[in-house]
């Protein structure tokens, strides 16, 4: 079996894989001076670049969070990797032949010895030919004819590696076990699901689409809906796994990168493609979701591209369709916008059409005009939010105006001032009326923020009312905490804000089991200035005891209800995750869930019984 990789084939890869190419390829790098180049950090957020690389001796280094290292290093932290791993990955770029020590086993000997990731990347690049190999038969008919009815020819469908997933129930499976991969690697790529009679494929009789990372590496599938047979979902992604991570990739990355980063523009939409429509109709920087809602990881992946110099420029531009689904969609977009400086925007076609639709039936250039038709996606939260009132009625007036001023408090000065006089405008108001019902709104809104201890606990919430007697119990009577429960109990216990950081402050000074002389005022001591009054508050606080009830009885009792309240969250969430396994056909991992909610029940119960 394969050993370790020889050390001068380790040295070899180091020295020619070029470092600001590899770094390139997850960070825009600008020239930092003579040798040194920077961009944004990909290890820690910041809006300055700090990342520093020097091509001409191997390494990179940022000096605002202080990670380092050479290209290897680089590899293995950007894409968590082994050492291994990111020396092979390195070596397939280069098409170098690693050597390993004491490699006697051949081939067979070097695919067990490749790293796992690697290996689920290769079984996606192998799938990817297969399925396009596929889309040229007889069979891929339905596939070709959806294409075909929305303007999209072979020429188009090889540039974004669009293929077909076949009916037959194990027609990948058999392809890519008969290239040497086994059972095991093909179900942990997702490529495979797990059914009571074995495994099958998970796409099949669907249209598929590569969905790369940003080095364009392939690390999942997005499949359509073809057949009327088919019960699944319209569109099936490939299910999390160790490469897939759908909160973090964006469709059509490795083909808009270049473009993004040139153009200082990414346009967001809705599908696969309408990805391709943009491209094909002269927008080549959009990039697209893959079954989720665009999200914080998704605005670090744009915000990389969109850095000069030291700070962050150009616009993300989000499309939606004219109905409400849009309309909420371009809100969560709005809640995001926070998180990254990029200028947002959003482009709505009037009458509902998306980028595919757009183009089909006005052409390449109605596209372009609908990008260029853009509206700052400040101005489009405001104006959504008074929509729905009549605005020809005093009463109308005021509902719009209470439901916009909380959207324009949200927004940093200037903009705040700015927009509050355009909804002056829109809702036809005095202008002195609207800027003071921002202004008071904010004052009260920030005045809500310095207090929020008293208010998040407040009497009339009986689970804030709980965990309050717990941080009663922890600062007054800490010895009568049943070591075992308590040694469970964490900040997650803690929903309001207020009671997770008095209880991150009770860990900072030691915990519960080291409470003893001056215990209160250690705990007030590690907590910020804003809830040490609630610290002292607690401490003195009456403990709300049942009747003939000893204080042990009540810190048993107290713990139990936590952890009961935890495990009822738990099996919520999980529940939910176990439905939407199920509508997404995923019965294997649907099933697994539900086990585990039975565990956690039964879990549950027990608890209430003691």
């Amino acid at each position: 079996m394969a050993g370790l990789i020889r050390r001068e084939d380790v040295e070899a890869v180091r020295e020619r894989s070029r470092i600001d190419e590899v770094v390139g390829e997850h960070v825009t790098l600008k020239s930092a001076g003579v040798g040194s180049m920077k961009g944004l950090c990909p290890f820690h957020d910041e809006r300055s670049p700090s990342f520093h690389v020097r091509p001409q001796v191997g390494f990179y280094h940022c000096f605002g969070c202080g990670e380092g290292g050479d290209v290897i290093t680089f590899l293995q932290k950007v894409d968590h990797l082994s050492f291994a791993e990111a020396v092979e990955r390195l070596a397939g770029r280069l098409g170098y032949q690693l050597r390993y020590e004491n490699d006697t086993g051949g081939g067979a000997g070097r695919r067990e010895d490749t790293g796992r990731r690697q290996r689920l990347l290769d079984a996606h690049r192998v799938a990817e030919e297969f399925y396009r190999e596929q889309l040229a038969t007889p069979g891929a008919a339905p596939g070709q004819q959806f294409l075909d009815e929305r303007g999209f020819d072979q020429t188009a469908a090889e540039q974004f590696g669009v293929g077909f997933a076949p009916q037959g129930w194990d027609g990948l499976q058999r392809h890519l076990t008969g290239r040497g991969f086994s059972g095991d690697e093909l179900l942990a790529s997702g490529l495979l699901s797990q059914g009571q009679r074995g495994s099958y494929d998970r796409f099949r009789g669907r249209l598929v689409w590569p969905i790369r990372d940003i080095t364009g590496a392939t690390v999942g599938f997005g499949a359509r809906k073809l057949l009327e047979d088919d019960q699944g979902p319209k569109y099936l992604n490939t299910p999390e796994t160790a490469i897939y991570h759908k909160s973090q990739v964006l469709y059509g990355i490795d083909l808009a990168k270049r473009e993004i980063a040139k153009q200082r523009q990414a346009v967001v939409v809705e599908g696969y493609t309408d990805v391709m429509a943009c491209h094909l109709s002269g927008v080549p920087t959009a990039i697209a979701t893959c079954g989720t809602a665009f999200g914080g990881d998704h605005a670090k992946v744009i915000q990389r591209l969109l850095v000069d110099d030291d700070t962050l420029v150009g616009e993300v531009i989000f499309t939606f369709d004219g109905d409400e689904a849009g309309r909420k969609a371009a809100l969560r977009a709005f809640s995001e916008d926070q998180r990254f400086v990029a200028r947002t925007f959003v482009a709505v076609e009037p009458n509902g059409l998306d980028p595919c639709e757009l183009r089909q039936e006005r052409g390449g250039d109605a596209v372009q005009a609908l990008v260029a038709s853009r509206q700052p996606l400040f101005e489009f939260a405001i104006k959504a939010s008074v929509r729905r009132f009549d605005l020809d009625t005093a009463e109308g007036r005021i509902q719009g105006l209470q439901a916009a001023v909380p959207v324009v408090v949200r927004l940093g000065d200037p903009l705040r001032k700015q927009y509050a006089l355009r909804l002056a405008g829109w809702l036809g108001m005095p202008e002195a009326e609207v800027l003071g019902a921002v202004q008071r709104f904010g004052r009260r809104d920030a005045a809500e923020q310095a207090s929020l201890p008293a208010l998040a606990t407040g009497p009339h919430d009986p689970v804030v009312l709980a965990e309050r007697q717990i941080l009663q119990m922890i600062l007054q009577q800490p010895a009568t905490l049943p070591a075992d429960e308590a040694a469970r109990l964490t900040g997650d216990a803690f929903s309001s804000p207020a009671h997770k950081v008095l209880y991150d402050a009770v860990l900072a000074a030691g915990g519960p089991a080291s409470a003893g002389v001056g215990w209160v005022e250690k705990v007030a001591d590690q907590a910020p200035d804003v809830v040490r009054p609630l610290v002292r508050e607690l401490a003195v606080a009456p403990l709300l005891l049942r009747a003939g009830e000893a204080v042990e009885t009540l810190s048993r009792r107290l713990l139990l209800d936590s952890r009961r309240r935890d495990l009822l969250r738990q099996e919520a969430d999980l529940r939910g995750r176990a439905q939407r396994l199920e509508g997404s056909g995923d019965a294997a991992a649907a099933s697994a869930a539900w086990a585990k909610v039975v565990e956690l029940t039964t879990a549950r119960q027990a608890l209430a019984e003691r």
